[in-house]
């Protein structure tokens, strides 16, 4: 018959708990990006747009202007915008967004739904201003 050992089962326990603790921090967050990319009717891509990416809640719950971001196209016609710095682990869903364009007497507009840790797309077409 063997004598039971706290010391034994303390250092298994120490070593589970470790292992417990450890084993989440192995799972590295991947990007959570929009990629938007501007052309024309035509489907000719256009460098040089502005593009704005805001929230427009209808029930605001904190600063919605804290996703607001702005960028210009390059020159295969894509901004790519990073959220990865907003999105926490475990978090379910993340944010619609509302999508405004401008080159010059042109305009688009869209949404993109972001989806955490993924490169979510979205094409806007520029259409002269009514």
């Amino acid at each position: 018959m063997t004598k039971f050992n706290p010391f034994r089962a303390l250092t298994g326990a120490m070593a589970l708990a470790l292992f417990v603790i450890a084993l989440p921090a192995c799972n590295k967050q991947k990007p959570t990006k929009a990629l938007i990319t501007v052309q024309l009717e035509d489907g000719t891509v256009v460098p040089d747009a502005l593009v704005k990416l805001y929230a427009d809640p209808a029930y605001p719950l904190g600063d919605p202007t804290r996703l607001d971001k702005e960028g210009t196209t390059d020159g295969g016609g894509l901004v790519v915008f990073d959220y990865t710095e907003f999105y926490k682990k475990g978090q379910s869903g993340f944010a619609v967004l509302d999508i405004i364009c401008t080159w010059d007497t042109l305009v688009g507009e869209g949404i993109i739904k972001i989806e955490e840790e993924q490169d979510n797309r979205e094409v806007i077409t520029l259409l002269p201003v009514e």
